[in-house]
């Protein structure tokens, strides 16, 4: 796609979310250098998910993959990283102590490619494909559910 596009507005919010996205990598990974529990990381990403991750992934589809047709082959491959990300997390509930390591491992790079993805891929695509009146709907709309992302999290294990 050549040099990065200047962000339009519309996505501005979910970029600001990606940010966030790839501070949730960076703490897991600042954890386990630091040997914390994996049970404790497990519990933020828990909380990051139902109360971050999920509402984003649900913006982006509602409202950003309503712009692209529904056989688009980058929709397709947002969606199935979508899933993919979904059910990885569900997994982590499931899992023994002894294999959560790994898993949260896989987690984040999921999420660090998913996050690399949309941005360097997807949001210069639809840029570059969707009309300025598009873009403006699209804006409206993200502004209309958008909730910024502020962190509650007590427990600062990446700190210590």
């Amino acid at each position: 796609m050549g040099k990065p596009l200047k962000r339009h507005p519309a996505f501005v919010p979910v970029s600001r979310d990606h940010h966030f996205g790839l501070l949730l990598v960076w703490k897991i990974r600042q954890g386990q250098e630091k040997g914390i529990d994996p049970e404790r990381l497990h519990n933020y990403v828990k909380y990051f998910f139902s109360t971050h991750l999920e509402p984003h992934f649900s913006l982006e589809e509602k409202v950003i993959f309503s712009f692209m047709a529904k056989n688009d082959l980058l929709r397709k491959e947002v969606e199935g990283q979508h899933k993919a990300i979904r059910k990885l997390f569900k997994k982590l509930d499931v899992l023994k102590e002894d294999e959560l390591s790994a898993q949260l491992t896989e987690l984040c790079l999921l999420v660090e490619a998913h996050i690399r993805f949309e941005e360097r891929k997807l949001f210069q695509y639809l840029q570059v494909e969707l009309q300025s009146k598009e873009l403006e709907k699209m804006e409206e709309k993200v502004a209309a559910i958008h909730n910024p992302i502020t962190e509650e999290w007590e427990d600062k294990f990446w700190i210590k």
